[in-house]
């Protein structure tokens, strides 16, 4: 799908939404165990000769396992889902340092775009009346723009918000190449991270000339915040400018 056939996907979402609740896939992670990969097929023929362990990327296997990934997208599809997530959670550079492949990250977005869109078209053939949509997935990295880890410095981090914008812009680029309908800044646990993505997200849809439904969804622990301390009503400020299809 060109992103020229996917200008009116904010529309038909609304017109959907205005009629039904539609409903958004489950957990990828879990999904992935039941397959009980080794290191051998997280590497595939792409990564046979990496030289860091990948067990454990999940990412990584919607390039060298597509079919699996396809599999567990239909499956949830099959079990009613409207919009299936990609396997993108953790196809930024940052979170990609922790196994040697930063600069694979617009690769692994493309290709988890793609199992997506496959297993959503094939839906979508099946039953034309009722067309399924492919939610780009952006985690919110493995750090914090807000909060330090070092107990013995509060003003330390580990991370900039110039280097989340970089970050995140790498993959929604490859996100929007893929094909994918709806960009989902998910699980944001920092709301300076998530504003860094939405920033970024922007930022892309202005200087490529498209736009495209994006969605967000945010952790709220214990004690109803999010973990650098902020209440929902708080966050929900924080990001309210947003054109959000939903939160």
């Amino acid at each position: 799908m060109s992103i020229a056939d996917r200008t009116d996907v904010t529309s038909l979402l609304e017109r959907l939404l205005a009629d039904r609740i539609l409903i958004i896939d489950g957990a990828m992670g879990t999904m992935i165990q039941e397959h009980k990969f080794e290191e051998a097929d997280f590497r595939g023929r792409e990564f046979a000769d990496h030289g860091r362990d990948l067990k454990g990327c999940n990412d990584l296997l919607c390039v060298t396992q597509p079919a699996a990934i396809e599999e567990i997208h239909r499956k949830y599809l099959e079990a009613g889902a409207d919009i299936i997530e990609t396997n993108s959670f953790n196809s930024n550079r940052l979170s990609m340092l922790n196994y040697g492949l930063e600069n694979y990250c617009r690769e692994l977005n493309q290709a988890s775009a793609a199992c997506a869109r496959r297993a959503a078209d094939w839906m979508t053939a099946r039953t034309p009346d009722r067309p399924r949509f492919v939610a780009g997935s952006i985690g919110p990295t493995d750090r914090s723009a807000s909060m330090s880890r070092n107990v013995d410095d509060p003003g330390e981090r580990n991370v900039t918000y110039d280097q989340l914008v970089e970050a995140y812009t790498e993959q929604v680029a490859g996100l929007v190449e893929g094909g994918v309908d709806i960009l989902l800044a998910e699980t944001a646990f920092d709301t300076l991270n998530l504003k860094a993505c939405l920033f970024a997200i922007a930022q892309y849809f202005e200087e490529h000339h498209v736009r495209l439904p994006v969605m967000a969804s945010v952790t709220i622990f214990p004690g109803g915040r999010t973990l650098p301390g902020q209440t929902l009503e708080a966050f929900w400020n924080s990001i309210s400018h947003a054109d959000l299809l939903s939160v």
